[in-house]
């Protein structure tokens, strides 16, 4: 596991002191929900990105593909 230093202010630091909470493992949950996040957006982006260089179905194309799938059955 790596190791990552934060500089906080030194009145941050005595704040911090005053709850029982484990900093470290907030910090940890926030980096990876973070990342996550930046992770989505950029799958979203691409996505776009994807559907943006196609070609445009012509109108009925959604409706002709359904009547077509029923009557085949």
């Amino acid at each position: 596991m790596a190791v990552i230093s934060v500089r906080v202010p030194d009145e941050l630091k005595e704040k911090m002191k005053k709850y029982d909470i484990n900093w470290s493992e907030e910090i940890r949950r926030f980096i990876a929900t973070r990342i996550s996040e930046e992770e989505k957006k950029r799958t979203l982006e691409m996505m776009h990105e994807l559907l943006a260089g196609g070609t445009p179905a012509k109108a009925g194309t959604a409706k002709r593909y359904v009547r077509e799938d029923r009557d085949s059955n």
